[in-house]
């Protein structure tokens, strides 16, 4: 697929971090874009510094996912770029014991099932809605009509202490990217996820310097964080080469997690 002023993209997670990063970039190649987030403000700012639209949504509602494609297609076309960044984590361990009390607690259940509706369940229902609408179009002069682009995790194949409903999440978004990929290869909609290690986002960024700079010697190469653009620039190459389709693969330096 070639990126320029005819390709209309769809950014759920836009307003900062890894979707900022994509959005921008699709942005610079021509894309029209429209950023999906539940941050009003950052989200506007974003949408109005690329010339594209902004959509609140909760991933996690059928009628606020399908008003925002509404939106987003009457101002900028019917996306063939569906950029999935939107996702939240949380931490607890499956059961633990207080330290200075002795009791004892087990994984809250409504947390765990609202990081697998958001991260895992939101991510399908985007990629559904927008490959329905994919179908619509004709496909390019390579074939394509459409590209789908997925954020899971380094978690989803080495979950650390605590990330067992973060891990089931990501892991669910590599488990099912091959699958969706068949359900889509008769209709030229190809579909690819990123496992993303250690990056510089906000969730990041807040951190004390001292605890960033041992997250990044931690890394075999580069000793850094990653830096969005980095993100950025994979999801233009699963975009842009049309041999991409089916595959979840890593971009983490080399990194693998240790339990803590």
């Amino acid at each position: 697929m070639k990126l320029d002023s005819k390709i209309a993209a769809v950014v759920t997670g836009g307003a900062s971090g890894l979707g900022a990063a994509t959005a921008r970039r699709l942005a610079s190649r021509g894309v029209k874009v429209a950023i999906f987030d539940f941050n009003d403000k950052a989200g506007t700012a974003i949408a109005t510094e690329l010339g594209g639209v902004f959509c609140k949504v909760d991933v996690t509602s059928d009628e606020q996912v399908d008003a925002a494609f509404a939106k987003s297609r009457a101002a900028i076309g019917q996306e063939r770029i569906l950029v999935n960044c939107a996702g939240i984590g949380d931490a607890f361990k499956t059961a633990s014991r207080d330290k200075k009390t002795g009791e004892i607690h087990s994984y809250p259940l409504d947390k765990f099932a609202r990081t697998i509706q958001i991260n895992l369940i939101g991510t399908f229902r985007c990629i559904a809605k927008s490959a329905a609408g994919m179908l619509t179009l004709q496909p390019l002069a390579d074939g394509d009509r459409g590209a789908i682009v997925n954020t899971a995790s380094v978690a989803a194949q080495d979950g650390q202490i605590g990330q067992a409903a973060y891990s089931a999440s990501k892991g669910g978004i590599v488990g099912m990217t091959l699958p969706i990929a068949r359900d889509l290869m008769g209709e030229g909609i190809r579909v690819n996820t990123i496992m993303p290690g250690l990056f510089n986002t906000p969730l990041l960024q807040g951190l004390p310097d001292n605890v960033k700079a041992s997250l990044a010697a931690s890394v075999p190469f580069p000793k850094r964080l990653g830096e969005p653009d980095e993100y950025a620039h994979t999801v233009e190459f699963l975009v842009t080469c049309g041999y991409m389709n089916g595959e979840s693969i890593r971009v983490d330096g080399a990194i693998r997690m240790a339990p803590r």
